[in-house]
């Protein structure tokens, strides 16, 4: 099988030939150094489907998803010499990408219900071992935060970033203006804020 100029083997991608690790650091670096194919095909094989997946639930299309994974995949190829096992789990290097690559095309596509400084349209950066263990921190601030959020704001908050809804689908669905739609997750946004600043 051919993604970009990376030939998969079926030998390479059939079960049994297990990465040399569970977070697959080994198969990472070995890419990175010396551009294993085999070690590659793992990878492949292991987090193609999961990152499609992942996509599909952010809202892609099967097209765009099938298409992403392709472009997240060649990505790590030809990126592996940039991931560092001090700093971060393969997994989670990994899905950066993904999500990344979702918001590049969302923003490249600029559609009319898309709003472009949403916070949740930038891009992450790839994180080190003090950043996962702050951001663990801060998801437990952020569910407290929203358990305070009234009963209209947590709706449209679950629909726009849970759902992956635009704000005109959410309109649609809960019968309500656009500009309550924004204004409710601009206050609840705000109210997360003020409690990750408190902390």
């Amino acid at each position: 099988m051919l993604h970009g100029n990376i030939v998969v083997t079926e030998k390479a991608r059939m079960p049994g030939h297990p990465a040399a690790d569970p977070d697959f650091a080994a198969d990472m670096q070995s890419v990175a150094q010396s551009q294993d194919r085999d070690a590659f095909a793992r990878l492949f094989q292991h987090f193609a489907p999961r990152i499609k997946a992942f996509l599909l639930k952010q809202g892609a299309s099967l097209a765009q998803a099938e298409e992403l994974m392709q472009e997240t995949m060649v990505t790590i190829w030809q990126k592996a010499h940039q991931f560092d096992p001090a700093k971060a789990r393969a997994s989670t290097w990994i899905f950066t990408i993904a999500r990344n690559r979702r918001i590049d095309r969302l923003r490249k596509q600029a559609r009319a219900d898309v709003d472009l400084t949403d916070p949740a349209l930038v891009p992450d950066p790839l994180e080190d071992g003090e950043a996962v263990v702050a951001r663990s921190e801060d998801r437990e601030r952020i569910s407290a935060a929203m358990r305070d959020l009234s009963h209209e704001q947590l709706q449209v908050i679950k629909l726009c970033y849970y759902s992956d809804m635009s704000h005109s689908e959410i309109a649609n669905q809960l019968d309500i203006p656009i500009g309550t739609v924004k204004s409710r997750i601009r206050l609840a946004i705000a109210r997360i804020k003020a409690a990750l600043e408190d902390a």
